[in-house]
């Protein structure tokens, strides 16, 4: 029986994908050169020899990361809430010529997949989007292989919630508490998709702050140790105040992290988490 936040994210990205939103589009035009260069698996510090290996790209359907993976020879399973995204995946699969196998499902409950199986798991943006990271980290313990990697991109904890709609003419305000699964919602930006068609205006993401001392406290709970590290920042030096662009020099809204799976000896370990 799935909850209310299940409900919620499966609706929104339903949504998204009729919409062909900018995270909905499958990459057709990828080869090899250009699949390894967008994964950047080496600039990560992990081997970018991923042929034969079983890569779990986690809540990110889509056709992107997935067919990249693929490309480069890795045996590739999707897990997304939304159809219509494994429907991309599917459909960029057939493209390209290579195989993908897609399940529909929570990335809190990885139940369908095979403990101890994957030698990466690559997860986008999307832990957010539920209230407790440390129930999806406990998940992906259970299914990565020990030494494999667990790949990350989340909100950078400190301006979760922020935008650059938050320009007080002086600087960008914090207003938000910084506390573990506070809820946070804000537009989405005008990139996102396209809202010039007519079409219903999407609802806005839903989103819970995770403090970054509950994201690397569950990791290492779990037995993962931190490997790298990036604060995800573009935009440019010249953007004008109050613009995305400046607003990202400013406050990088995104982090990475790699994590290798080294569980306690004797067992793996658990952080206890009560669901």
């Amino acid at each position: 029986m799935h909850d209310e936040v299940y409900r919620y994210n499966e609706e929104r990205w339903q949504a998204l994908v009729a919409a062909d939103a900018l995270f909905t589009r499958p990459m057709l035009d990828l080869d090899k050169d250009k699949a390894r260069a967008y994964l950047g698996l080496e600039q990560l510090g992990i081997s970018g020899d991923v042929a034969g290996r079983k890569v779990l790209c986690l809540a990110g359907g889509g056709g992107q990361q997935s067919v990249a993976f693929a490309l480069l020879g890795a045996e590739v399973t999707v897990l997304d809430i939304s159809s219509g995204q494994l429907e991309r995946d599917r459909s960029a699969a057939g493209h390209h010529g290579v195989r993908v196998r897609t399940v529909q499902g929570d990335m809190r409950d990885l139940s369908a997949l095979d403990g101890s199986s994957y030698d990466l798991v690559w997860h986008p943006y999307s832990l957010t989007f539920v209230p407790d990271c440390r129930v999806v980290f406990r998940e992906v313990a259970r299914v990565v292989r020990e030494g494999g990697h667990y790949y990350l991109m989340c909100a950078n904890p400190f301006f979760s919630g922020l935008t650059h709609d938050s320009w007080n003419g002086d600087g960008y305000t914090l207003a938000q508490p910084y506390t573990d699964e506070a809820a946070t919602s804000y537009p989405d930006q005008e990139w996102v998709y396209d809202r010039t068609t007519g079409g219903q205006r999407i609802v806005e993401p839903r989103e819970y702050r995770q403090t970054l001392s509950r994201i690397v406290n569950g990791l290492v709970g779990e037995g993962f140790l931190l490997t790298f590290l990036r604060e995800v920042q573009g935009g440019r030096g010249d953007a004008a105040p109050g613009s995305w662009e400046h607003f990202m020099m400013v406050a990088p809204p995104w982090l990475e992290f790699v994590c290798q799976y080294r569980p306690a000896k004797g067992g793996r370990t658990s952080s206890a988490v009560t669901t």
